[in-house]
């Protein structure tokens, strides 16, 4: 029997909490506004379908591979998120100022590929809760879909939280930063517990 609440409990959890998709949604619209980090958000999806897809397809291989591979995605997303961690602590303090340089379709749809928070959920999930009840195609298409749904949802949340605290970001900018840069080394550290 399939544990419907569990799966969605972990879904909800895995893409509500801080990682790299939540934490730069946030920032964009905190210094751009809801409406111009639309794109980057909508990259986001759009990334986090395909890996969703190439995930479902390769999750057997994959999960029978991931002891191997868990601890080079780790090292990898561990590295790349304290590089976050880092642009974010050292960005620029006028969020006005950065309106040219918003993160566009590309730059979310790229941040998928390279974002290990992804790989684990879609892996796990499959590996957990779907692979062992369902089989069909028709099942697995639809199971990417919820997930990229959302998965991708989170960054959608995080963004409008960030657009809804614009001025209060902007006042307390390198408090913000910190925190979210600090958010950023906790998901790295948490790669290793």
């Amino acid at each position: 029997m399939f544990p419907v609440s569990d799966f969605f409990i972990y879904c909800f959890i895995t893409a509500y909490t801080p990682g790299a998709n939540n934490l730069l949604s946030m920032s964009n619209a905190a210094r751009l506004g809801f409406r111009k980090s639309l794109r980057f958000n909508l990259g986001i999806t759009a990334g986090f379908f395909i890996v969703m897809c190439v995930c479902t397809l390769f999750s057997s291989v994959l999960y029978s591979a991931l002891p191997k591979v868990k601890f080079f995605m780790q090292i990898f997303g561990a590295a790349y998120m304290l590089y976050l961690a880092w642009k974010i602590w050292k960005s620029h303090s006028d969020f006005q100022i950065e309106h040219e340089k918003a993160a566009g379709f590309f730059a979310g749809m790229i941040l998928q590929f390279m974002n290990p928070k992804i790989y684990i959920y879609a892996i796990t999930t499959m590996s957990l809760y779907i692979l062992p009840v369902f089989h069909s195609t028709v099942s697995l298409i639809g199971f990417t879909l919820v997930l990229t749904v959302v998965g991708a949802s989170g960054s959608f949340v995080w963004a409008l939280f960030g657009s809804m605290f614009c001025r209060f970001f902007a006042r307390h900018t390198k408090a913000v930063n910190l925190i979210m840069a600090l958010l950023l080394v906790y998901c790295a550290a948490s790669l290793f517990l």
